[in-house]
């Protein structure tokens, strides 16, 4: 049976089981890779499946799950621009071509050996950086 005489669908479910980069390269291979490689039902699967919870945390989450036009959208969205989430704590995205969570903590969050001694450890605010909307990202520097 030739390759164009499956039905979309069928295709689309082949390639929600490779990943997101496999899915550029096969859709650059043919025409009928290239029609179902834009399916909702294939970029659903590389979201992460709780990704609703952890949007919720972000004052953005909704009007970005509301505003993307395909889960494709979506996935890259993700992936060039990272969400603040947990009250603007911590900063989530997407690796662009597996897919996998990347979660990026506020240095205020971690337990710090030391962290509120002077002798041993001074935060040091840097303005160009901005984690949270209503402060400024901090960083640690060994004394």
């Amino acid at each position: 049976m030739p390759l164009n005489d499956l039905p979309e669908g069928c295709i689309a479910n082949a390639l929600s089981f490779t990943t997101p980069q496999d899915v550029g390269r096969l859709s650059a291979v043919s025409p009928i890779f290239m029609s179902a490689a834009v399916s909702d039902f294939v970029w659903e699967r590389f979201l992460p499946r709780d990704l609703e919870s952890i949007l919720s945390t972000s004052p953005d989450g909704s009007r970005l799950l509301a505003s993307a036009a395909s889960k494709k959208e979506l996935y890259f969205s993700l992936c060039e621009n990272p969400v603040l989430v947990d009250n603007g704590r911590k900063s989530f995205s997407l690796e662009k071509k597996s897919g996998k969570k990347c979660c990026r903590l506020s240095a205020r969050d971690l337990l710090i050996t030391w962290g509120d001694a002077p002798r041993y450890w001074t935060w040091n605010s840097d303005p160009r950086i901005q984690i949270s909307r209503s402060g400024r990202a901090y960083f640690g520097v060994l004394a």
